[in-house]
């Protein structure tokens, strides 16, 4: 790959002319980086034909359309206690049949008004909801006639986020495009039909274009698969390498019984099976490189500190990595009370560590004086020195490139790796993923735990819940309110959190928010108020900042507003945030007035089970592995093109070239680093 496509793949979102800093790093949370390439691998899911009619009379419900309207009268909505009304705005289309275009959020009444002056003609966009008079509800449209060339005759819809506009898309896309070709010339041929294939991708003009069996599609997942199935060759061999050879060490102390009889229960069988596992990976000559999966509250912290013990055993060192700081912080604030118990050494490195603290917990790693340090990617900085660091945990994994996983590793001598994982993946699927590791499962749950009792409401009936919630509270419960949605949008008719923030205001006094765009110690102060004990804070209204890493044994109850706009995955870890202490706990799926069958599927799913496998081989049949890997709420692998249900030969094919690759080519390698599977080019 030369190095002005290099450069160009790698420049930061931000420099796109209107993204900027803000939204920049919203696309990083939802893209899992920010730059061009990160950009160019997330492409559309359909696309919407928006050419316009000229009467509603030849739709159907359920479509979207384009059409030329005359406004006819304003009705304000009004806010009655906790009812809303919407704003309707009556028109008529050419032929003179009504369209009535409503809005839900009362907050932006001037603004509508002023779009839809009386007696002028409007363009809108949107779908016809069904009803006896032709309903459009916050139309994603809206233009005078003159300026009809601004509404795009095929839309590209694209997977979104927090913030982030199917028009910020379109107008990334296009400037990214608009010269691309130039920089592909002199290229190797396979790297010029990738970026073609990405280039068709974005600029489909068909649903067509975008199924799994496309000719695009098809060439996108098997040039993906191959990266990955390369990369998986290449760790299956190297760890069988002589150079990855070690001698096994020696037993130094006996800790690990000492350990179980520490703790105030019994593990359960599956973990045993899977610690017995470990150690005897931990006994081979070559590393370890192991694969925790289990579901939410199955007890994989408990196998990570049973390792730790037995690497301590060993006299080595082992490191705990964290994606966040708050993550970070409750499994030192969970491990080193354990770890004081047996005389380990047990400390947390952040990026908030400064001075001489700092200069301090380094002095205690290189002398190997520390056991057990966690931390976030401060782990793996220039300055930090392990006498011997012997294992290497990594939580939540798929949060982490491969450089930075690697850039951990460099700091021992082929120190053992175990991820884990608190997404559980049907079987069918572990070893295609993880082909380079061995996978454990613990599908057990400690004893005596509750399960959560789930249910769906209607957001109509939020009174009577903000009713019922009332003495609940009174008796000491905590309760995550989640909502979709950081502020309000004119866009959309889902629930912000701030604007549900002020209304539970007027009926609780013990009420916080959190959100993604606050400043992150702000953010901080209020989960560690929520998750105090003796706090007053009873409600914390949040997006879904806290899907993972918050752990508040008192919160027994768990609001989910426009569930049916979230995955199952998703909503399996939000649910999740309850359920950790001995009390009965809840989770309320409260859905929006426009769901899908499909929505409402999804959440009966959640209803019925609480068994995260069971839930993610429904997500697999529902949506595909091509959507579920693709996304970031998913938790899996970040595949961006592959579905397992229709490219099942591509995984056969790609594994076979990988497998008869003697040295990898300069293009495969290139492949390798767009689909981070590498942190270095062919060429």
């Amino acid at each position: 790959m030369k190095k002005e496509l290099f450069d160009f793949l790698n420049t930061d979102l931000q420099f796109i002319r209107g993204v900027g800093p803000v939204l920049a790093a919203r696309f990083a949370d939802l893209l899992g980086g920010r730059r061009i390439l990160d950009f160019m691998l997330h492409i559309p899911s359909y696309v919407k034909d928006r050419g316009i009619i000229d009467s509603v009379a030849t739709a159907n419900p359920g479509d979207v359309i384009t059409i030329m309207v005359q406004v006819k009268s304003h009705k304000l909505g009004q806010t009655f206690g906790r009812r809303r009304r919407p704003t309707r705005i009556t028109c008529v289309d050419k032929t003179g049949k009504t369209v009535v275009i409503q809005f839900f959020n009362s907050n932006f009444l001037d603004y509508w008004v002023k779009k839809f002056p009386i007696g002028e003609w409007r363009i809108v966009s949107g779908k016809l909801e069904p009803g006896a008079t032709a309903t459009i509800n916050h139309p994603e449209f809206v233009e005078e006639p003159e300026n009809a060339d601004k509404i795009p005759k095929i839309q590209a819809i694209y997977p979104s986020g927090e913030g982030i506009t199917q028009k910020t898309f379109t107008n990334i896309r296009d400037q990214i495009f608009a010269d691309f070709d130039a920089k592909l010339v002199g290229e190797d041929e396979h790297i010029v039909e990738f970026f073609d294939a990405i280039k068709h991708a974005h600029f489909a003009k068909t649903n067509a274009d975008l199924l799994p069996m496309a000719d695009d599609v098809v060439k996108l997942a098997y040039f993906e698969l191959l990266a990955h199935q390369t990369a998986i060759a290449v760790s299956r061999r190297s760890r069988s390498d002589e150079k990855h050879r070690r001698t096994v060490r020696p037993k130094k102390y006996d800790l690990i019984n000492k350990f179980y009889e520490s703790l105030p229960f019994d593990l359960t069988g599956a973990q045993m099976r899977t610690i017995e596992e470990i150690h005897a990976d931990m006994l081979r000559s070559f590393p370890m490189m192991r694969l925790v999966q289990g579901d939410v509250g199955c007890g994989k912290t408990m196998v990570a500190m049973a390792a730790t013990v037995m690497m301590a055993e060993f006299g080595a060192q082992t490191a705990l990595l964290a994606p966040t700081d708050t993550l970070a912080g409750q499994h030192y604030a969970k491990l080193k009370p354990l770890c004081d118990k047996l005389g380990l050494v047990c400390d947390i490195l952040t990026g908030r560590d400064k001075g001489v603290a700092r200069r301090e917990k380094l002095t205690s790693l290189r002398s190997g004086r520390t056991r057990l340090v966690v931390g976030t990617h401060a782990l793996f900085s220039e300055d930090v020195i392990y006498k011997d660091l012997g294992l290497v945990i990594i939580d939540e994994q798929h949060r982490f490139g491969v450089d930075q996983r690697e850039a951990l590793r460099a700091k021992g001598n082929n120190p053992d790796v175990l991820a884990l994982s608190a997404t559980p993946i049907p079987r069918t699927l572990s070893m295609t993923i993880y082909g380079d590791m061995d996978v454990s499962i613990i599908n057990e749950k400690p004893a005596g735990r509750i399960p959560i009792k789930t249910t769906k409401l209607p957001l109509a009936r939020i009174g009577a819940l903000v009713e019922h919630i009332k003495p609940q509270i009174a008796s000491g419960a905590k309760v995550f309110w989640v909502c979709p949605l950081v502020t309000d949008s004119p866009d959309s008719d889902a629930t912000a959190a701030e604007h549900r923030y002020e209304e539970l205001k007027q009926h609780f006094t013990c009420v916080g928010l959190v959100h993604g765009q606050m400043p992150k110690n702000e953010r901080d102060v209020v989960m560690a108020k929520f998750a105090d004990s003796k706090s007053d804070m009873k409600i914390l209204v949040a997006t879904t900042v806290i899907e993972v890493g918050i752990d508040v044994p008192d919160a027994t109850i768990i609001v989910i507003e426009n569930a049916e706009r979230f995955g199952l995955a998703a909503l399996h870890q939000l649910r999740g945030r309850v359920g950790r202490g001995g009390a009965q706990s809840f989770c309320v799926l409260l859905y929006g007035n426009n769901v899908s069958p499909d929505g409402l599927k999804r959440l009966d799913v959640l209803v019925d089970t609480d068994d995260g496998f069971a839930i993610a081989e429904q997500d697999l049949m529902m949506r595909g592995v091509g959507e579920l890997l693709g996304t970031r709420q998913s938790g899996w692998i970040n595949y961006h093109f592959v579905d397992y249900r229709e490219h099942r030969d591509l995984f056969k094919l790609a594994s076979r070239a990988a497998a008869d690759m003697v040295q990898i080519e300069p293009w495969v390698r290139d492949l390798m680093y767009i689909f981070n599977r590498t942190t270095t080019l062919g060429a």
